[in-house]
């Protein structure tokens, strides 16, 4: 970090001597357009699979966390995304979202339905990604989130029961606030994760078409590869950083009115 934090104040190629320019890198990031583009595209990347991960995930634990027959062994391959390769994830995606041959869009003609140009087309790059990411992600929410409901009291959904609550009742008047430190815990990660977004974007749209995808993260890639611009780069890495550190700590400030230890 520290070396990073002295390469942004220089202009560098990676390969002859470095010449110092301040902080002339963070004010050309600030007015550039390119760079507020990419900021925007990585938040509506995060409002897109935040709420699709976290519906998900708790979806898939209330379901496990039930008697269910053969319950371990859906853990086991709801989880196994997870472990796998960003790269294989992300390959695997793009042929099932091909708007030509993709298994998705085949599926959809059956019935009579055309498909979008997916990861091929502007409107359609992110929620592609968007797809993808959550689908990766499901299964370490539901981990996470199945320990917070196996923690919880059975005590407290007996006497709902006989107050009469139904499962809507409980669910909103026990799960969800019990669920809160999980629920903290998982979206603090999420966050951090859905700011430094890369892997999936360089390997199926590579910040296309049009930069429609382009986020902070590979910005920072096609600054010290594509355009040997490491000092910009790093400036631009350093940005991120802050507005990743604010962002936490607003959570970790605002967790005190809603998040429920007790």
């Amino acid at each position: 970090m520290i070396s990073a934090a002295w390469t942004s104040l220089h202009s560098w190629n990676l390969i002859g001597a470095m010449q110092w320019v301040g902080l002339d890198n963070y004010a050309h990031l600030l007015t550039d357009p390119a760079t507020h583009q990419a900021f925007l595209h990585t938040v509506y990347y995060i409002v897109g699979y935040l709420p699709l991960v976290y519906v998900g995930g708790l979806a898939l634990a209330l379901a496990l966390n039930t008697r269910l027959r053969g319950r371990a062994l859906l853990r086991g391959v709801y989880f196994l995304p997870v472990i796998t390769s960003w790269v294989v994830v992300a390959l695997v995606w793009r042929w099932l979202l091909n708007p030509s041959t993709g298994v998705v869009n085949t599926v959809l003609a059956w019935f009579g339905v055309e498909g979008p140009g997916w990861w091929a087309d502007p409107a359609w790059s992110m929620p592609s990604i968007i797809v993808a990411s959550a689908w990766k992600d499901l299964g370490f929410v539901m981990v996470i989130l199945l320990a917070g409901l196996q923690a919880i009291n059975p005590d407290l959904y007996e006497a709902a029961e006989i107050d009469g609550a139904g499962w809507w009742r409980r669910l909103f008047g026990i799960t969800l606030p019990m669920l809160s430190p999980s629920t903290f815990f998982v979206i603090v990660l999420s966050l951090i994760n859905g700011f430094q977004v890369f892997d999936q974007v360089f390997v199926m749209t590579g910040g296309g078409p049009n930069n429609s995808s382009q986020v902070v993260v590979q910005q920072v890639y096609d600054l010290t590869f594509r355009y040997g611009q490491a000092g910009m780069a790093s400036a631009l890495s350093w940005l991120l950083f802050f507005v990743i550190l604010i962002v936490t700590l607003v959570q970790f400030y605002g967790q005190r009115k809603w998040v429920n230890y007790d």
